[in-house]
């Protein structure tokens, strides 16, 4: 291997888009630079020193630490990646830690497809600037200049036969120094690592059942712990059989404050077993009464709501010829982890130590520090892989849980795994959403365009302001009240990228919610493209155009259009009269309206006796910006579109007056493998431009496409998610 050495003319060739307007200088020391003024990229913004990002050991190999955590979607194969190209070592020296509050960054929550563009880029400028001080000592040792240096897999060459090893100068490498930004990251030419196809590092162990997840850990002389809850929400403990829980096999402690109960146990069956005995004998007292839920989506339409005005252009449009209106329904749904919620927490010389799948570490840590009235240095949460979740699920939840057990089990450590019915009844769902859509047409274009959506907020996760988010805080004796419910995630993608000269987008923060909600994955863009992207289809259809020249028609953003072209050649689109069974179904969006680009063509079969929708085939395109893996990549891709298409066929969260219905894989059925429809993804990369957030990218315009594609094999229109077989064959009816 010929070892790597970047000019200053390769440097400047590929300081082009994506540098945030960043002015580019050289030094005399050599590499290309950033001025001063320069703001810090992604995170480093927040956590400048450069030894929180990274530290370069003695045996060459390279400790990289992120706050970003692993939730399957590859970000630690990334994060690696981009370390190993910039430092020039082969990516399996690079060791990453994540998700700790004693040892990596405070990089808040892994969500909304931002851990590239954060973390990413702040572990690219720092490993660039560390690997540009490891030069400079390299050539103080060597007695050579800057640009006669040449460095492979670790270690820095001079002309002939003088080398040193970066572990060689680790003890030199000073990096408790405050990153700059004026080294340049390899320009896009020159990158070997990040943009190739590279092996997830989680993989291997998931598919051979190698101990991986939070729920796979054991600790030396761990409890096991379990929770009963009230039958409904804000129910009030008044009795149990303390007497009868305690004389069970293997029962250590149980534990009560207020309306909080948990029982401790030597093993996991003793402590299934004594929740299942309280929970029949347990008396309870009050709790909330749901109302209807055929009246959902009336009630939040007719109910108090805060309006804001999201997006607004023109007047009122002349000249129409065509009105159309329609309104689109979205239920609460779950976030349906295969492996239900588990954490592990031990109270140790003052101290307390929680294993947790959280997405975000420190905000938990904040939380449980004012839930259990402890300092927040006495907390460490270590974040471990969790076996299944897209936002926030029961995570944060059994992690309070397991600390107040913990607390008196006398520094044993203690697990706490929800049960599934704990997870299906208690942890916070995606809020049910309402959209109303209303556009006017005039020689075949849209003229017009007014929308409004109604939404419950999409974020309740621990951390914010002096609240306590944490379910079993709401339980204690002395209770704590969550955060205030703000507006955010509901109006996600409700604005068009779409070129309609007179629009007004409105956003209703519907603040009374019958369900606990908080984030699930693409918060409201889902229903919101769901809906834009059906009423596209209903618009197209009324002006008698295509589909898809129909949304070119409107778009004027290229990289859109070159979406729509590249997958509308895959799928070789044609849009043929249905044979009344088999559809076909297009839709687009950009994520958030400054993410990944991606459109996406559904076929469908409809068993018109049954009921039965089946997808069979999804092709899809993406445009991400800077393609870092384009394995991962199209793996965010497809399992959003698999996602979705589990979404928008099966799942909604069934309640009645007394409380939550589905708390089973019957009551709330998911996408089974058999019907997991064929998919292909194009991937148009362009390694200049900024990478772009893609986790949550395809799951709105893979709903619309299964809807459109519904409509044109039935000519007739489902407008409430989910698309079952009872609203299947009556709207068929």
């Amino acid at each position: 291997m010929t070892p790597a050495r970047l000019t200053r003319r390769q440097f400047a060739a590929g300081l082009t888009a994506g540098l945030g307007g960043i002015v580019v200088a050289f030094s005399l020391s050599g590499g290309a630079r950033a001025q001063k003024h320069a703001r810090l990229p992604g995170s480093l913004a927040r956590t400048p020193k450069l030894d929180a990002w990274l530290r370069i050991n003695a045996d060459s190999t390279v400790t990289v630490f992120t706050g970003k955590v692993e939730l399957g979607q590859g970000i630690l194969t990334a994060l690696a990646q981009i370390a190993a190209e910039e430092l020039d070592v082969s990516i399996d020296r690079i060791v990453m830690i994540s998700g700790d509050t004693a040892r990596t960054p405070d990089e808040g929550f892994t969500s909304g497809s931002r851990s590239i563009e954060q973390s990413g880029m702040a572990v690219r400028y720092a490993c660039a600037e560390a690997r540009d001080l490891l030069i400079k000592l390299a050539g103080q040792r060597l007695n050579w200049s800057y640009d006669e240096l040449t460095v492979q897999n670790g270690v820095i060459y001079a002309p002939g036969t003088k080398k040193v090893t970066y572990g060689e100068l680790a003890a030199q490498a000073d990096l408790r120094r405050k990153a700059t930004a004026q080294v340049r990251p390899k320009p896009a030419g020159a990158r070997k690592i990040a943009g190739k196809g590279v092996a997830r590092r989680d993989i291997p162990g998931k598919v051979t059942g190698v101990a991986t997840y939070v729920q796979d850990i054991r600790l030396p002389g761990m409890l096991h712990g379990r929770i009963v809850r009230p039958p409904r929400p804000h129910g009030i403990l008044d009795t149990f059989d303390e007497a009868g829980v305690k004389a069970l096999p293997g029962i250590t402690t149980v534990v009560r404050d207020g309306s909080f109960l948990g029982v401790i146990a030597e093993r996991e069956e003793q402590a299934v077993r004594a929740r299942e005995f309280l929970l029949h004998n347990c008396r309870w007292i009050g709790g909330d009464q749901l109302p209807d839920p055929q009246q959902l989506a009336d009630d939040m339409l007719s109910g108090p709501n805060t309006a804001s005005v999201v997006s607004k252009e023109g007047s009122a449009a002349l000249g129409a010829t065509t009105v159309l209106e329609a309104t689109y329904t979205k239920p609460y749904t779950a976030h349906a982890s295969i492996g239900p919620s588990c954490a592990l927490a031990q109270f140790k010389d003052g101290k307390l130590t929680v294993w947790t799948h959280s997405q975000g570490v420190f905000p938990l840590r904040r939380d449980l520090a004012r839930a259990l009235r402890l300092d927040e240095d006495a907390i460490r949460c270590i974040h471990g892989e969790g076996s299944g979740c897209y936002g926030h699920n029961g995570a944060d939840d059994a992690a309070l849980d397991a600390a107040l057990l913990a607390r008196v089990a006398a520094g044993r450590p203690v697990r706490v795994q929800w049960m599934r019915d704990d997870e299906f009844a208690w942890e916070p769902y995606g809020p049910a959403m309402a959209m109303k859509a209303k556009a006017s047409l005039a020689g075949g274009k849209i003229v017009e365009w007014r929308y409004d959506v109604w939404s419950n907020t999409h974020s309740t996760r621990p951390g914010r302001g002096d609240g306590v988010d944490l379910l079993a805080g709401w339980y204690l004796a002395q209770p704590f009240e969550p955060a205030p419910a703000h507006p955010g995630g509901g109006d996600r993608n409700a604005m068009p990228l779409y070129v309609i000269p007179n629009q007004r987008i409105t956003s209703h923060f519907v603040r009374k919610m019958p369900l606990r909600v908080s984030a699930l994955r693409s918060l409201g863009a889902y229903a919101n493209v769901f809906a834009v992207e059906s009423f596209m289809d209903e618009l197209a259809l009324a002006a008698g155009a295509d589909p898809v020249a129909f949304r070119l028609a409107h778009l004027k953003d290229k990289r859109a259009r070159a979406v729509i072209e590249a997958v509308a050649k895959a799928a070789k689109w044609k849009k043929a009269k249905s044979d009344g069974r088999h559809g076909r179904g297009f839709a687009f969006a950009r994520y958030k309206n400054a993410a990944t680009y991606v459109a996406v063509v559904a076929d469908i079969d409809v068993d018109r006796d049954t009921g039965r929708l089946r997808v069979l085939r999804c092709c899809a395109a993406a445009d991400a910006g800077e393609i870092i893996n384009p394995d991962g990549l199209t793996n965010q891709i497809e399992g959003g579109i698999v996602q979705a298409t589990s979404w928008t066929l099966h799942e909604a969260v069934k309640y009645d007056a007394h409380g939550i219905v589905s708390r089973d894989w019957v009551g709330y059925p998911i996408l089974t493998m058999p019907e997991v429809p064929t998919l292909k993804t194009v991937l148009i990369d362009h390694p200049e431009e900024p990478a772009l957030g893609a986790g949550e990218a395809a799951q709105g315009p893979a709903a619309a496409a299964i809807a459109n594609a519904f409509a044109h094999a039935t000519g007739k229109r489902l407008r409430d998610l989910p698309l079952t077989p009872a609203r299947v064959k009556a709207v068929l009816a």
